[in-house]
């Protein structure tokens, strides 16, 4: 099992920063991508933005050249800096991780508890 602690959520003000991590623990071995999640309230969980262990990066246009994500494997931990926050950011942010299925098929999903942040305009 892999276990996903978030942490760095908050309140800040619209056009402000603000940053997050996540700690990485358990069976790690073999995790490939890592990356953050969301869900506002009353929408779906939406993807965010995800890392590699080769350290190439994938954002949703909506964050796109504001958020940036990054990781250190010697930490296990990835990081989401967040800039130039909007009302619309505001949402329970979630880290995941991903290791390749049984037998290298699909892929298993670990998930942290989620960290709020709100930005208030």
């Amino acid at each position: 099992q892999v276990q996903l602690v978030e942490s760095g959520g908050g309140l800040v003000q619209a056009g402000g920063s603000l940053g997050l991590s996540c700690a990485a623990s358990g069976s790690i071995f073999s995790i490939n991508v890592m990356g953050w999640y969301r869900q506002a309230p009353g929408k779906q969980r939406e993807w965010v933005a995800t890392i590699t262990s080769g350290g190439r990066t994938n954002y949703a246009d909506s964050v796109k050249g504001r958020f940036t994500i990054s990781r250190d494997n010697a930490k296990n931990t990835v990081y989401l800096q967040m800039n130039s926050l909007k009302s619309e950011d505001t949402a329970v942010y979630y880290c995941n991780a991903k290791k390749p299925g049984a037998y290298g098929l699909g892929s298993v999903d670990y998930w942290g508890k989620g960290t709020l942040v709100t930005v208030s305009s």
